[in-house]
């Protein structure tokens, strides 16, 4: 019942940056966590981050804290993975996930995925 699409991936230098986009189903948006996960070729799918209903609550896997920043608009129906200070490791499709059940923030359980965008940093 909920549509993702994501947006804005691309190939960026090592140490450049790039702004991920998710549009979400307008219906729903307001009521699900929301989040990113990556996927490198490979590998397992990874969670990266997430962000709450409200926008006031985000958590990051360790390997992207201080350079990745989640944020949402709620009005837009658009969550937002700006990232920053990009390497290698950060190669990956990147997926946005919803999650409108969980209701014990900072769990983070989603059932519903964007296509993915394809993220290549170049070293």
């Amino acid at each position: 019942q909920v549509q993702l699409t994501e947006s804005g991936g691309g190939l960026v230098q090592a140490g450049g940056s790039l702004r991920l986009s998710c549009a979400a189903s307008g219906r729903t948006f307001s009521v699900s966590i929301m989040g990113w996960f990556r996927q490198a070729p490979g590998k397992e799918r990874e969670f990266v981050a997430a962000i709450n209903r409200s926008g006031t609550g985000t958590k990051y896997v360790d390997s992207v804290k201080g350079r990745f920043t989640i944020s949402r608009d709620n009005p837009k129906n658009t969550v937002y993975l700006q990232m920053n200070s990009l390497n290698a490791e950060d190669t990956a499709v990147y997926y946005c996930a919803a999650d409108p059940k969980s209701r014990t923030w900072p769990r983070y359980d989603p059932d519903y995925w964007g296509q993915g965008t394809q993220v290549t940093v170049s070293s």
